[in-house]
């Protein structure tokens, strides 16, 4: 009995076109060799985790469309700590700035390096308590 090809899952807003994943596809690591193979495309996994973002919503909210949550919050955090979705973001930007008629790289910055201090201020703290002398002081202990 030949099998059923699964139902094409809907389209979600947060869906990359296949321009924006052309940009990005190639920043998406693979599934590693020798491992078990991968039941959801990296295209996929990125939809998902976009969705999950933009929805602002628990883990085990995720549509049972995309894959299964467990699975999305591991590549999530495994590209956190490869630095992947920083160079997706720097690509974006470089390719923003291209097609705004700019430079990719800025070749200007300004910095704000105003701040307070909070640590050296004269006079004394008022808003500390004394400390205790015994536990008959207070009548609530």
């Amino acid at each position: 009995m030949p099998r059923k090809k699964p139902p094409a899952r809907r389209r979600y807003d947060t869906d990359l076109t296949d321009g924006q994943w052309d940009l990005i596809a190639r920043l998406i690591p693979d599934a590693q060799a020798g491992g078990r193979p991968r039941k959801a495309t990296s295209r996929e996994l990125v939809n998902a985790i976009l969705y999950f973002l933009r929805a602002g919503m628990g883990w085990r909210l995720l549509p049972h469309d995309l894959p299964p949550w467990q699975t999305v919050y591991y590549y999530l955090r495994r590209w956190q700590r490869e630095g992947v979705w920083e160079r997706v973001h720097h690509t974006l930007v470089m390719a923003d700035r291209e097609r705004c008629g700019r430079s990719a790289s800025p070749s200007a910055a300004i910095l704000d390096s105003q701040s307070v201090r909070t640590a050296d201020q004269k006079g004394v703290p008022r808003a500390t308590m004394p400390a205790r002398k015994s536990p008959a002081a207070n009548g609530t202990s």
